[in-house]
Formats: C-alpha cells, sequence, structure tokens
C-alpha cells in the first residue's frame, strides 16, 4: 500500500489559508463542523446562503490521484492545497477520510463515507496495516488506530526525493527505440559496466549525480493496458514527434493516453537533424492539441533532439528533472516496506518464476515475504537491470526478483507484509476476489451507463468517437456535445458526456486499451475494426458501437442517456473458410469450394466474401453442401461448396467469414 498523510488537513469553509497555526483538536474536528450551518443566532451582517455543496462518496482510505479525479480537478491543485495547509503529499500518496473530506470541501464538495461490507466467504481473511500488523476478520480499525499506524509506518519527515519515473511515448516511426537507446548510451556507469546485459523492461540512467528510471514498454498500448489493470507507476511522460513528420493519429493517441492517466507531458521533438526538419511546425500542431510551449507562454516543455546522432539528450533527462523538482512530490520513504507494481513477469527455465518490480516506496530486500495479487512469496534473488545480483532496492528501483509461488500478472501491486502466513492469506483472499469478479461485466455499456446515472453514481459517460475522415468527425462532436444541455435523468440530475478521445481510421487495439482503462464508449462511423481489437473488446466487454448513419448514432447516446436504449444486435464472426476453387452448376450458378480454416460454417448464417482487406459481397448463405449432402454446418478442418444469395465472382485465396446476429436482452 502507498503511503499515507500523518495528519489531516485543517481548512476554514470560506476557503481562507492565512494563519499557519494549527491545532490538534481543530486538525482534525469533524468536517461537518466546518460546513455552512443553515441555523444559529443571527449575525449583524448575515452573509449571503452558500450554494449546497455537491456530494461525494469516499473510502476510509483514497489515493490523491483518485481524489482529484473524482472531483474532476488536476492532482496539481490537490497537491498545492495540502501544501498551503502544510501537509506535503506526492500524487500516489494514500489519504485518510478525515483528510479527504477536509480537501474535498476546499473544492466544493460534501463527502460522505461508503459504507465498509466485510467479506465473510473467505474464514481466514487477514488484514494487514501500514504498520504491519494482520488483524483479524471483521475487527474494524478506529480512526485512531488507524492514524497510529500510519504514523508507525510513515511520517512527513520521513520522505525523500527520488528518481522520476518515466514512460516514452509517441508515433511508431518517431523514433521512440532510438531515442530509448541513445539515452541509455548516455549513462556513463552502464556503458563502462558493458551496458545492458540483462533487458528487464526498466532501467536507470545517471544525470549530474541526479537518477531518472525509464519504462521500457512497447508503446502507448502497453503503458494503458497497465494503468487499465490498476497501475499508476508513471510520473511523467516523453512524447516523441518527428520534426520532419509533425503530429500523426498515433501521437494523439499517446497524448489522450498520457491525459487518461494524469500525468505532465515534456515532448521531445526528433530528428532535427534531418534537412526537412519544421520544429516550429510541431508546436504549432500540438499547441492546437492543448500543449502549448513554454517560450509561448504554455506550461510544456519542448526539447529538440536528435537520437541518431545523440543531440540534445542531456538536455533532455535535464528537462524531465527540471519537471520532477516542479512537481516536488516525487518523493517516497525509502525506511519503510516496499510497495511497488509487477512491469514484466516469465517462467525461467533454470529460476523458475521471475517477476521485474518497480519499487515505489519503501526499500525491498532479499528474504522479504511478499504479495502481489494472486501471487505470494519470499525473495530468494535479487538483479538490477544490468543483471548484477543486488541486495537492496529503494524507490523507482527496477529489480529482477525469485522466489514467487507463480508467474504474477503484469500491472500487479507488489506489496511487502509481515511474514508468508500473511503472504498466502492475502494471496488467497485476492485470487477469490479475482474469480468472483471474473464473471463481472465492466460498466462500460451504454446501457450499464444509464443505470448507473438513474443511481446518481455516475455524473460522467466517456466516449471514444472514431471516424471515416477528418471532415465526418467535428459534426459528430459537436452534436454529442449538444446532447449535455438537451439530455437530463428522471431524477433532473445532468448525466454528462465526455469525448476523451477522437480520431480518424480503423478502431484499433490502442482505441480499446483506452476504454478498458477509462471506462468508456467506442463509437465508430464508417470504419472497421482489426481482429485484435475485437478480440481484446469482446474479452474485456468493451462496449463498441459502429454506425453508418450519423443520426443512429447520436440517438443510441440519447436514447442511453435516457434509458430507452433498444435491444442491441450483436454481430458474432462463428467461422471462416478459403475458397480453393470454384464450380458452375446448372440452374444454381457459381459454388464455391472451401475448406473451413476455423470455427463453423452455418447454413443459416450470413456471409461475408472478403479479398484481402476488401469486403467485396455480404449476403445469405443459399448452399451449405458436404460432398452431395445438404448440410446445416462444417466444422474446421472439413471442405465443403458453399452458395451466396446475388455473388457468383469468388477466386481462390477468397475469405468466407460466416457471421449471425445476436439480440442482447436488458
Amino acid at each position: 500500500m502507498a503511503a499515507e498523510t500523518k495528519t489531516p488537513v485543517k481548512h476554514s469553509p470560506q476557503g481562507n489559508r492565512g494563519g499557519g497555526g494549527r491545532s490538534g483538536g481543530d486538525a482534525r474536528r469533524d468536517v461537518s463542523r466546518d460546513a455552512p450551518r443553515s441555523g444559529g443566532p443571527a449575525q449583524p451582517k448575515p452573509p449571503a446562503k452558500p450554494a449546497e455543496p455537491k456530494v461525494i462518496e469516499l473510502p476510509e482510505s483514497i489515493s490523491l490521484r483518485d481524489l482529484a479525479s473524482k472531483m474532476n480537478v488536476s492532482p496539481i491543485n490537490v497537491i498545492r492545497e495540502l501544501m498551503q495547509n502544510g501537509v506535503m503529499a506526492t500524487i500516489n500518496q494514500q489519504l485518510d477520510f478525515d483528510t479527504a473530506a477536509i480537501v474535498a470541501s476546499a473544492f466544493g464538495w460534501e463527502a460522505r463515507p461508503i459504507p465498509i461490507v466485510v467479506e465473510s466467504q473467505i474464514p481466514e481473511e487477514v488484514v494487514v496495516t501500514p504498520a504491519g500488523k494482520p488483524v483479524p476478520a471483521g475487527k474494524a480499525l478506529t480512526l485512531k488506530q488507524r492514524l497510529l499506524a500510519k504514523e508507525q509506518a510513515e511520517n512527513e519527515g520521513a520522505l525523500k526525493p527520488r528518481p522520476p519515473i518515466v514512460t516514452v511515448m509517441g508515433h511508431v516511426d518517431h523514433g521512440k527505440t532510438s531515442l530509448l537507446d541513445a539515452i541509455r548510451k548516455t549513462d556513463v556507469a552502464s556503458a563502462e559496466a558493458g551496458g545492458i546485459t540483462q533487458h528487464i523492461g526498466a532501467y536507470m540512467v545517471e544525470h549530474q549525480g541526479r537518477k531518472v528510471t525509464f519504462i521500457d514498454t512497447p508503446g502507448h498500448e502497453a503503458f494503458t493496458a497497465m494503468r487499465a489493470r490498476g497501475a499508476q507507476v508513471t510520473d511523467i511522460a516523453v512524447l516523441v514527434v518527428a520534426a520532419d513528420d509533425g503530429v500523426m493519429p498515433q501521437t494523439r493517441e499517446a497524448i489522450s493516453h498520457a491525459r487518461a492517466a494524469q500525468v505532465p507531458i515534456v515532448v521531445a521533438i526528433n530528428k532535427i537533424d534531418k534537412p526537412n526538419a519544421n520544429p516550429e511546425l510541431v508546436k504549432k500542431e500540438l499547441s492546437e492539441l492543448g500543449l502549448v510551449p513554454d517560450e509561448w507562454g504554455g506550461n510544456t516543455l519542448f526539447i529538440p533532439v536528435s537520437a541518431k546522432q545523440r543531440k540534445g539528450i542531456e538536455d533532455l533527462i535535464e528537462g524531465i528533472l527540471l519537471v520532477a523538482e516542479s512537481l516536488d512530490t516525487i518523493k517516497a520513504n525509502p525506511n519503510r516496506k516496499a510497495v511497488g507494481t509487477i512491469i514484466e513477469s516469465h517462467l525461467s527455465k533454470s529460476k523458475g518464476p521471475m517477476a521485474t518490480v518497480l519499487v515505489q516506496n519503501g526499500t525491498l530486500s532479499v528474504g522479504d515475504a511478499f504479495v502481489a495479487g494472486g501471487v505470494h512469496g519470499r525473495v530468494r534473488a535479487m538483479f538490477d537491470f544490468r543483471g548484477q545480483s543486488v541486495k537492496k532496492a529503494g524507490p523507482s528501483v527496477p529489480v529482477s526478483i525469485t522466489g514467487l509461488s507463480e508467474v504474477p500478472i503484469a500491472g500487479d501491486v507488489f506489496e511487502v507484509v509481515q511474514d508468508e502466513r500473511t503472504a498466502r492469506a492475502l494471496a488467497a483472499q485476492h485470487q477469490a476476489k479475482r474469480e468472483r469478479e471474473s464473471g463481472i461485466q465492466r460498466a462500460t455499456s451504454l446501457e450499464q451507463y444509464f443505470a448507473l446515472a438513474k443511481a446518481s453514481k455516475a455524473k460522467k459517460m466517456f466516449f471514444i468517437v472514431k471516424a471515416d475522415n477528418q471532415g465526418s468527425l467535428p459534426p459528430i462532436i459537436e452534436q454529442l456535445q449538444k446532447l449535455n444541455a438537451s439530455v437530463n435523468t428522471e431524477k433532473g440530475d445532468d448525466v454528462r458526456l465526455e469525448v476523451i478521445h477522437q480520431g480518424t481510421g480503423d478502431i484499433t487495439e490502442s482505441d480499446v486499451n483506452l476504454a478498458i482503462a477509462s471506462g468508456a464508449v467506442i463509437l465508430g462511423y464508417e470504419v472497421g475494426m482489426d481482429t485484435a481489437a475485437r478480440r481484446k473488446a469482446e474479452s474485456n466487454h468493451v462496449d463498441v458501437r459502429l454506425y453508418d448513419v450519423i443520426y443512429n448514432l447520436l440517438e443510441d447516446v440519447e436514447l442511453a442517456m435516457k434509458g430507452m436504449l433498444a435491444p442491441k444486435i450483436v454481430e458474432k464472426v462463428v467461422g471462416t473458410a478459403e475458397v480453393k476453387q470454384t464450380f458452375k452448376i446448372p440452374k444454381v450458378g457459381v459454388i464455391a469450394g472451401v475448406r473451413v480454416t476455423s470455427g463453423v460454417a452455418l447454413r443459416n448464417a450470413r456471409a461475408r466474401v472478403m479479398r484481402g482487406d476488401q469486403v467485396l459481397h455480404t449476403g445469405a448463405v443459399a448452399s451449405l453442401k458436404r460432398l452431395t449432402e445438404d448440410v446445416k454446418e462444417v466444422r474446421q478442418g472439413f471442405e465443403c461448396g458453399v452458395g451466396i444469395e446475388g455473388f457468383e465472382g469468388f477466386k481462390p485465396g477468397d475469405v468466407i467469414e460466416f457471421v449471425t446476429e445476436e439480440e442482447q436482452a436488458r
């Protein structure tokens, strides 16, 4: 678990932050005492009646980042509010309910606790306090006990600066990999040690005595996929844009993914050595997307670099460190039990299950008992990013460990606990919870959005919009925004819709990853969807809606907001077949001789004839024969003859998809 603040924040309802002193009684007083009172003795000059505060439900403990997200404010503003009241906090730091409630009141929210439900399905559930002491199931901690546990685990004075954790993102051919290679070579210590000998998904470089940790991911898809599994590991995102190419579709996607994670962005303008490089055009295009250069009066740092010639690399690292210092929130307590995130995992033939852990708080040591999701163990051996054996790893340090009970899932939280018995109990609890939730659909469909809105639990509906061309996109976005003003729930509470990403072209796996992370519905107009994206959407229950009429798209969203959505028709590809040869039969027409390559060919299905990526024809299956007999279905690996209504232009190599439509009940 991430560290928590020691004391709640003192804040007056009027927002007056003057007077730095605070007493223990005032600092921990109930939020209701600070709320504006409707009654009481008459005042000489009664103030105007304040607007009723908005209500927000909070758990016993919540991270600063999640609290900011719930209030729809920047985490920087929340950090500033805490600092002005004498409390230093990091973006991933845990706040207890009382502290979070007082902070929320400063932004016009009234906090209410979410009732705690103790799950009784697991007979030997063990809860571990921040101090590392197990508490039997059903024994709830009092506020005083929680505060004492937090004080034992960590206090403000124990927080020390740690290296920032950086993810590099950008368009596929804009030089991200080359830039990462150039950054690696800049680290003199790595070069003297013979370079990086073992790739473990993350590495560190040193610049003038200060370190930076880089997470080496395949791209922003993996970045957001990890975030979708609950991992909040990145402090700063570096956006790589080629000076000779400018903003591309994946550049826009990377910006959306970084903003969804609420991390600051540093822009690296790469390939400045090329003759046709135009850095000013890059700045102009990015400023239109909200990333305004600091030299133009904005707050985004732009660094020109050449990964090929290794120019500007030190300036980039210096810029990253500058942003990290300006945040003043990248801190951790190295003297507590380690908490981190699983970056990578695999099964080694010689060492058994191995995992790359990025330590985010505390210090990890050989011999520590730990839990990571449904996996437990004791650290048997530990290696740094160069493959060298180490005994300890502090905050922001990536290490590869052995001693796991099995291979963990990337993105799971890694936490050191009291002993192996506690680790086993927690792992069993996590695994049981994961199994119970595995069949529960995420609330990312239009129908579920409305159900939540009626229960006053959803204030926003998030959408990702993809269209066939740039001309179609603005009218769709404009009309969707107009629905905000015209649609209310039955209770009169506004359900706001927000387009978190928009773009042209087919729906990709990256779009689905962003939908998983943000809980968004994907709307597609006159676009397709690749196979990988379709599979990922189905396995993660992401609602994807495809339209060829804008009116139908808008009507569905509007009806969803009003709770009157018609039954959803779901298209399912049940089988595919490859055309081997053709036959012309008198009075029947052209029949395709095919081999079923996957699934099953159905007589009562619709057939879609594909030639490469092009759809030639869609129609009903007119006939399906196996040898000389009419059959209802033919399974994978067998050959058959297929006739399709209204189509005879088969050629060997064509692919026939057999499609069924199912009505999805409410």
